[in-house]
């Protein structure tokens, strides 16, 4: 992402009225309004999880009655704030589709900005003045503009001059208001991000590695330039303001004393969340660069560089601009640690869908404190573009400090030639042109790659849960003939001769897997729905059409299209996929065959007082009274919890017999204030279990 101009003309005329006072119209104190702000942004996010909870999840986090007082205080807090969240529970936000997404000329050019990597020289460039330091987000600009207090039209950036119109995208942004108590005109730029933990939550979702997104930013962008709201929507994108362009009420602009601060101010008092940011001095700048540093490894939002900024709004825009940057305003960009290293050889990996990825391997190299020998080349562009030979030199990177990259192929022997055979099968290979990405592709429809990854994906841990089947085995009992389909998994004991006799096989761990395959028989129907491994159907949405249909499996294949769009969270594109699927006989056969190897239990409340409802807790380490992290994970899932996987400021404890061990999670909790406790001290404050 390029951080855009965020130039304001001089000599405007203005309403004389401080822009922060303005936020606190009706005698509402600052710190009051502040406190109301935060709290109805918790209200939000705590009514939209107990939603997600009990229609996606078939859990509860919180009685009805709670819910509805709850809800009745955001209510009130948004009359008396005029702020209302996009994302608020109180909004219908119907999802819209787009043929296209239309083309809008900006009113003036979103230039780039100037970029150094020398703090010394960001430094020197205040030239004794105030400046405003934050971060460069890595994500995608987009342009919001309200009138009358509601949100009427949101752009990307697009190439500067000309943006697309994603107005029903925005409006599921997360944190944006779609109400604001300013009934005049508002204009401002900001960053859509996708934070590194719903990055990860996402990814975490796709077996297999080859279809994993590559980076937050580009999964950012592709999610806000989609065609369909809905499925904007399920990606969590976050919005955060970095300048306010315009401010007019009754065609007078606002008087924010000539303050970047103040807009800021101003724009935060509104219900917005904005970058993160400091007031810097030539004295303060180099300590305040040091600081953000600092965060980087646990930052959780997707950066890449700094901005400093005039905050003389009138001296940085009497400054005029280059032929191509402004001069009010200057990137920092990281200096990049590189290693030069050997490239060794390059791994086809395929996917499940015939998507044949680039992966460079190459000799070890210590980066940013971590041992890195592997690195995504991405796409066939991109290797061209990287004019890549075995033996060749190049020099590697972490970009923003965390995903290895090559930065320069040294060499650049160009020998590398792209197989126009699949690794696995030996069918021949394609190039499919998309925009201006080129990638390789198996043709082969029957290709055992393709095969082995649905069959990863069916006995995975949210399908089917068969402990001991990893990849390379269920290659080999593919290669066998053992398994073609996956009833197949279920008659392996007659296999067993063979199968004690495989590599990494004996009687004990043969007898295992079978054990494990037999304990696999008891399971539910939304299990075996996301197993089957049909086209953008996960768990959450497998857990949402089994409630709809009563877990009534006949029910389930015989649904129309239209039937299945109308449910709350699914949409077309998946009812398409889904109704396509039940629609194959060959797949109907497979899954009646299964169905026959199993006994599928219908869900039933747990019973359990939901006395941890609201509450999120992350668990680390090894466990001594629960069997895995698992089995505590349930254990707080069914008392109406949560158990996420990385620690925030909303994360009420830390789970890890290792207390005073430095592991990042520990030390991201001591940053935060969030408490550790061991395992027993887990139980006895939040279980209330006195002996253990």
């Amino acid at each position: 992402m390029e951080q855009i101009s965020i130039g304001t003309e001089a000599g405007t005329e203005v309403k004389m009225e401080a822009g922060i006072e303005a936020g606190t119209k009706n005698g509402i104190d600052a710190m009051q309004r502040e406190a109301k702000l935060t709290r109805l942004q918790e209200l939000v996010e705590l009514l939209n999880r107990a939603s997600r909870a009990y229609y996606a999840e078939d859990a509860e986090i919180m009685s009805n009655l709670e819910y509805d007082k709850l809800y009745d205080e955001l209510t009130q807090l948004e009359k008396e704030t005029g702020v209302v969240m996009a994302s608020s529970p109180t909004v219908k936000v119907g999802y819209e589709a787009a043929v296209f997404l239309p083309k809008e000329r900006h009113s003036a050019p979103m230039l780039s900005l100037d970029k150094t990597k020398s703090r010394e020289a960001l430094r020197d460039w205040l030239q004794g003045h105030v400046g405003v330091l934050s971060w460069k987000l890595d994500g995608l600009t987009v342009v919001l503009t309200y009138e009358g207090g509601t949100l009427v039209k949101a752009v990307t950036r697009g190439n500067g001059e000309v943006g697309e119109v994603i107005t029903a995208n925005a409006r599921t942004f997360r944190n944006i208001p779609a109400g604001i108590p300013f009934h005049g005109r508002l204009v401002l730029r900001g960053e859509a991000v996708i934070r590194y933990s719903d990055f990860e939550r996402i990814n975490s979702q796709i077996p297999e590695e080859g279809e994993k997104y590559k980076n937050p930013r580009n999964l950012c962008s592709g999610s806000v330039r989609q065609l369909s709201s809905e499925v904007t929507a399920k990606r969590n994108v976050q919005f955060y303001a970095f300048h306010l362009v315009e401010a007019v009420e009754n065609e007078v602009s606002m008087d924010f004393r000539n303050s970047r601060l103040a807009q800021f101010a101003f724009l935060k008092e509104l219900g917005f969340a904005v970058v993160e940011h400091v007031r810097v001095t030539e004295e303060s700048i180099l300590d305040a660069i040091a600081e953000f540093e600092r965060k980087i490894p646990n930052y959780d939002i997707p950066s890449d560089g700094l901005v400093l900024t005039y905050e003389d709004i009138a001296y940085g825009a009497s400054l005029g601009r280059t032929a191509k940057f402004p001069r009010h305003s200057i990137a920092f960009k990281w200096a990049d640690e590189l290693m030069e290293t050997t490239l060794r050889e390059i791994e086809w990996s395929p996917s499940r869908t015939g998507l044949i990825n680039p992966v460079a391997i190459f000799d070890p190299v210590e980066l940013e404190g971590t041992t890195v020998s592997r690195a995504s080349v991405h796409n066939i562009s991109v290797m061209r573009a990287l004019r890549l030979g075995i033996g060749d030199r190049v020099t590697v990177y972490k970009a923003n400090m965390i995903i290895p990259q090559i930065a320069e192929n040294l060499t650049q022997s160009d020998t590398l030639e792209i197989p126009e055979v699949c690794p696995v099968c030996g069918g021949k290979t394609q190039i499919r042109q998309t925009g201006e990405t080129q990638t390789l592709y198996c043709t082969n429809e029957k290709c055992p790659a393709k095969e082995i990854k649905s069959f990863v994906l069916f006995v995975s841990r949210d399908a089917m849960n068969v402990d001991g089947l990893s990849e390379q085995t269920l290659e080999k009992l593919v290669d066998m003939g053992f398994v073609r389909e996956p009833a197949d998994l279920f008659h392996l004991e007659k296999y067993r001769d063979e199968i004690v006799k495989m590599e990494g096989f004996g009687e004990k761990s043969c007898q295992n897997l079978l054990d494990s395959i037999e304990k696999a028989r008891n399971t539910t129907l939304p299990r075996v729905l996301y197993g089957l491994g049909i086209a953008n159907i996960g768990l959450a949405n497998a857990k949402l059409l089994c409630k709809h249909f009563d877990y009534e499996l006949e029910k389930l294949i015989h649904a129309d299209e239209e039937e299945i769009s109308a449910i709350d969270g699914i949409g077309e594109v998946i009812a398409g996929s889904y109704v396509a699927y039940m629609k194959v006989d060959e797949n109907l056969e497979k899954l009646y065959r299964l169905v026959g190897e199993l006994h599928i239990e219908k869900p039933e409340g747990s019973g359990l007082e939901q006395d941890l409802a609201g509450l999120s807790f992350v668990v680390t380490g090894s466990l001594e009274h629960y069997g895995n992290r698992e089995e505590l994970k349930a254990e707080i899932e069914e008392r109406g919890g949560k158990v996420t996987g990385s620690v925030t400021g909303k994360t009420e404890c830390l789970i890890n017999n290792d207390v005073n061990s430095n592991s990042s999670k520990n030390k991201k909790a001591k940053e935060l204030g969030i408490p550790i406790l061991s395992e027993e001290a887990f139980m006895k404050k939040y279980l209330k279990i006195k002996e253990l």
